[in-house]
């Protein structure tokens, strides 16, 4: 008898187009790879673009070491209005006349929303609030202020500004942030329109990187093949190498981790490793002493 096909295994990019949600994107992806074990490693707005990553099988058991990597966007910011959401969803609260405004005016709340910075989320954002997702509770008519919580913009740097043509009309800007996981880039939009004196909105988004994924080659995540998608997934062991110290693992090693046993470190083992045998990820360990401990491990599939 033939052996049976094996289920797919893997990381999965793909580029979300707007209009549709990170969930649907998730379920086209469990059409074309005929599993419903497909997860995801963060989401992104209907309105944005971009780099989405997506578990598969058991490799959905690697996320978790992947939610918290840095990220980098493109976005436009719509200067002269600020609206309820945040972005270009929303509905308009405030408008102000930014014809005024050039490039140089830029400058200086730019800094000051670069580096190691307070932040206060989107009252819409997916943060949960006595265990309900904030946006969830502003739908519902509540009026939420959410703390603010420190994040990191190594980089905001402006692409282009289009100043207003007219007082009824917003200057925009276009900018590239590198920021750390949890930066809302509505809210720099929105921050930055209140330091000019003037609104802002965030109007387009584009995430273009997480970690060390690319959204370049990505394929789109609303035209994935009907037949050989699996041919685009990323092998656990190759995916958990770009984002973690690998531990090359012997026979004995490998059998020992297999099985939920700790087994030896060796020199220059430190922190938490992909744990590889051959092209293999057998998991993810932690050394601690000159041990390796199991702490997620993967099946054969």
């Amino acid at each position: 008898m033939p052996a049976a096909p094996s289920s797919p295994d893997g990381i999965l990019l793909v580029d979300k187009p707007q209009g549709i949600t990170s969930h649907t994107a998730v379920s086209r992806a469990r059409r074309a790879l005929g599993t419903r074990k497909v997860g995801h490693a963060g989401t992104l707005d209907p309105m944005a673009t971009g780099l989405l990553i997506l578990g598969v099988g058991p490799s959905t058991r690697l996320l978790t070491h992947m939610v918290g990597l840095d990220k980098t966007y493109t976005a436009t910011i719509a200067l002269g209005s600020a609206t309820t959401t945040d972005d270009a969803e929303g509905e308009v609260t405030t408008t102000a006349d930014a014809s005024h405004l050039s490039g140089d005016d830029l400058t200086a709340p730019i800094g000051a929303l670069t580096g190691e910075i307070e932040q206060v989320p989107s009252s819409v954002s997916a943060i949960k609030v006595d265990g309900e997702r904030a946006y969830s509770r502003v739908r519902a008519g509540e009026q939420l202020a959410l703390a603010a919580r420190p994040v990191t913009v190594s980089r905001f740097d402006v692409l282009a500004f289009r100043p207003a043509v007219s007082a009824d009309l917003p200057a925009e800007v276009d900018v590239l942030v590198d920021c750390s996981s949890g930066t809302y880039i509505r809210a720099l939009a929105r921050d930055l329109g209140e330091a000019l004196g003037v609104g802002g909105h965030l109007s387009a988004l584009r995430r273009t990187r997480v970690g060390p994924f690319e959204v370049d080659g990505a394929p789109i995540a609303d035209a994935l093949p009907e037949t050989g998608a699996a041919r685009l997934l990323v092998p656990p062991a190759q995916a958990a190498a770009r984002i973690l110290p690998v531990a090359q693992l012997d026979d004995e090693r490998a059998a020992n981790l297999m099985h939920g046993r700790k087994t030896p470190a060796l020199e220059g083992e430190s922190g938490i490793v992909a744990a590889v045998h051959g092209e293999r990820l057998i998991g993810i360990a932690r050394v601690s002493g000159n041990r390796l401990l199991p702490v997620t491990n993967f099946p054969t599939v």
